[in-house]
């Protein structure tokens, strides 16, 4: 089952059908430029790309579907992460720090809040910590359960203006859950 919160639809066919974990992590992006939902569903159709995202959030906060979410997309540069996680590319700014807009960040907010309950994740544990990634607590929960792109490959993603705001990202999804 897919986000109700959705309103563009693109199929990539850059995915692993089906993917071969439960979804349990969150993984954020930046997308590095200035996209709407369309133009960068167009960009995840092409196959010598070789890349795709569960969703995406452009400037105006609309949401898209590139990857089912039973799917695993191509987005974290690590199969065994993209696997676990829902992958979800922000709009943001061309440089650093990458700024996303308002109605971005809002959507994403909502965006993830709407994962977490429909895939059972009861807790967003945020704690900046790469070693933290697959890591379960005594019962059996991930101790964190949102990973960054540049963890996994030398680039910014996702950006510091996210990056920063993760802790944030997770208090304001946990209160909605």
């Amino acid at each position: 089952m897919n986000s109700p919160l959705v309103s563009h639809a693109e199929i990539s066919p850059n995915r692993t059908t089906p993917r071969n974990h439960k979804i349990d992590t969150i993984t954020i992006h930046c997308t590095a430029g200035h996209i709407n939902v369309r133009a960068l569903g167009k960009l995840f159709a092409a196959k010598a790309r070789m890349a795709s995202a569960n969703y995406g959030i452009d400037d105006q906060g609309h949401i898209a579907l590139y990857v089912d979410e039973s799917d695993r997309s191509w987005c974290s540069s690590n199969a065994v992460n993209d696997h676990r996680a829902v992958t979800i590319e922000v709009s943001s700014d061309e440089k650093a720090p990458y700024r996303v807009t308002d109605a971005a960040f809002s959507s994403l907010i909502y965006l993830v809040a709407d994962i977490c309950k429909r895939n059972g994740i009861t807790k967003l544990r945020w704690h900046n910590e790469k070693a933290l990634v697959g890591q379960e607590n005594s019962d059996g929960e991930l101790i964190q359960n949102m990973t960054l792109h540049k963890w996994f490959k030398n680039k910014a993603c996702p950006g510091k203006y996210l990056e920063e705001r993760m802790f944030e990202i997770a208090a304001k999804v946990n209160a909605l859950l």
